[in-house]
């Protein structure tokens, strides 16, 4: 049995050969067409979010999109690039090719969402997985990235009480839009990693979707803390 390896890029897979992986590799590898995804993807999002934080209607409003930005740019680092990359990572440890990709469609949905109404579609793109997974290694890695959200705002949430009132304010906004993401993703419709955790082990699925409901009702100001 030919051992199996994984590809930094799509392109470097050598289909006419018969080696269809190559070595694994420790940490995470790149393309430059990946590079480029990624950081088109974080700005989108940044704009996106930062008009889902000022006052109805967002596009009235300029003024106050500009003085969210950078906190908006920290959160989509935190909550969105993690997301993706925690995916990328189980994903290339398990041996697929795991690349992001942008969804042309998403990015205009999450712009125009944001600026006309402050809600955001937060599905700028992807993970892509080549190599076949079964059921259960795509259950893995599609939960690797809802995880993180979870995981990371349920921290920033405990963060921003102990941390002076500036400090605390972003901590509890990357809290939020982390806890969003993760959330979002978990809906089990589509190409959203719900979908596939659901089918891997519905236990897990309803568990975590559970915590970040509640964590999402708490910062909502709906439940108490």
């Amino acid at each position: 049995m030919n051992e199996r390896r994984t590809y930094n890029s799509f392109q470097d897979i050598p289909f006419n050969s018969g080696d269809s992986y190559a070595p694994i590799r420790s940490g995470i590898g790149f393309s430059k067409q990946e590079i480029v995804h990624i950081l088109i993807a974080i700005a989108v999002l940044t704009v996106a979010f930062s008009f889902a934080f000022v006052d109805y209607p967002p596009y009235s409003h300029l003024d106050q999109v500009g003085s969210v930005l950078p906190f908006s740019f920290i959160a989509i680092l935190t909550g969105f690039f993690c997301h993706e990359m925690a995916h990328k990572y189980v994903g290339q440890r398990m041996g697929f090719w795991s690349e992001f990709r942008l969804y042309p469609l998403g990015l205009v949905l999450a712009l125009f969402a944001g600026f006309l109404f402050g809600v955001v579609f937060a599905a700028p793109g992807a993970v892509e997985i080549s190599g076949n997974p079964d059921k259960d290694e795509m259950g893995k890695i599609a939960l690797a990235g809802p995880l993180t959200n979870v995981v990371l705002g349920f921290a920033f949430l405990n963060l921003s009480f102990i941390s002076s009132d500036l400090i605390g304010s972003l901590f509890y906004y990357l809290s939020y839009i982390s806890i969003y993401l993760g959330v979002f993703n978990l809906i089990p419709f589509g190409p959203l990693d719900g979908l596939k955790v659901f089918r891997w082990n519905k236990a897990v699925w309803g568990l975590l979707i559970g915590v970040g409901i509640l964590v999402l009702l708490f910062l909502l100001g709906v439940v108490p803390y």
